[in-house]
């Protein structure tokens, strides 16, 4: 078998493309880098952004300086950040919106799965169903019932059109074959308010704002939109437990990097966030604010994301759902 000068080539630059490779993981980061949240400061994405920055940057040795592009449900951050250089120094935490716009806007300047370079998820915000403690169900089953009963059938909660509770609810409905309407409030807090008054039958949202309430006894949890249950609240049963297994629906957060930064800063970036997010330490701070923090492959990222955006399509289509 003879070989020739273009073989010994060839192999000769993919082992030099590799080493370059190597040496420009071995070197990043060489200065601060950009950490982009897409929304604005105090939220549990902010502060998640913060501990994973100021956590990282102890690891690695360089600063992780945050950067709030709040707005257009979350598309301002995730443009800046598709358009950035692909060199490792711009890394978005992104949210569950970047895989629900696809469907929801006819154009966007992005696309969420080719504009990016998925590194690894982050944490998940469960949602959770509540209701009025005085209210006369207590369980989904009694709930769902209520619904068929009721001739307007279920009236939800949520915090904005097209988010991650919304569309959950919207899930719920299809799911429990009841009529219904999602009702659009600015936040968590003013939906609650008109939960505790007892103008709607439920909210499907993160349950931080809630607990006073829970633990005053003016609200009740009925159950968590998660695969399994939360060690946020483990006592409150699953939708599948419940009798309704495709009731999933989370907020969600992820790293990502510009579309074409070499694999090995992904590598390296996914490799020193999972060792973050395994300290117990952060993960009892994340926990405080309402989060589940995960982690895995850059690879199971990509997959989920994939996953999410094709499922939430499904459900935008199905009720009608338009962006406003």
């Amino acid at each position: 078998m003879s070989i020739t000068r273009r073989h010994l080539l060839g192999a000769s630059a993919a082992t030099l493309g590799l080493a370059q490779l190597h040496a420009l993981a071995q070197a990043w980061p060489a200065r601060p880098i950009a950490f982009i949240a897409p929304y604005g400061a105090g939220g549990s994405n902010d502060i998640l952004t913060r501990l994973l920055g100021e956590a990282l940057a102890a690891r690695l040795g360089q600063g992780f300086v945050v950067e709030n592009k709040a707005g257009a449900g979350t598309r301002i951050a995730n443009e800046f950040v598709a358009r950035a250089a692909p060199d490792g120094y711009t890394v978005l935490h992104a949210a569950a919106p970047i895989a629900i716009g696809e469907a929801l806007y006819a154009k966007l300047p992005y696309d969420a799965q080719k504009s990016f370079e998925a590194v690894i998820s982050t944490a998940i915000a469960p949602l959770f169903l509540i209701v009025n403690a005085s209210a006369p169900y207590k369980t989904v089953a009694e709930f769902v019932a209520y619904g068929k009963s009721n001739p307007n059938g279920l009236t939800f909660g949520s915090p904005g059109a097209g988010s991650a509770p919304h569309l959950t609810a919207e899930l719920l409905m299809r799911a429990a074959g009841t009529k219904g309407v999602v009702v659009q409030f600015r936040g968590d807090a003013p939906a609650y308010n008109e939960l505790l008054a007892g103008r709607i039958d439920g909210t499907l949202t993160a349950i931080s704002t809630a607990i006073p309430h829970i633990q005053a006894g003016k609200l009740r949890v009925l159950a968590v939109a998660n695969e399994e249950r939360t060690p946020l609240q483990p006592q409150t049963p699953t939708f599948r437990e419940s009798g309704l297994p495709s009731v999933v629906g989370y907020g969600w957060y992820g790293l990502m990097l510009p579309a074409g930064t070499p694999a090995a800063i992904v590598q390296k970036l996914n490799a020193e966030t999972n060792a973050v997010l395994a300290d117990p330490e952060m993960r009892k701070k994340a926990e405080a604010v309402g989060l589940q923090l995960r982690g895995g492959t850059s690879a199971q990222f990509a997959a989920f994301i994939d996953s999410e955006t094709r499922k939430w399509a499904q459900v935008i289509k199905a009720a009608n759902i338009t962006a406003e």
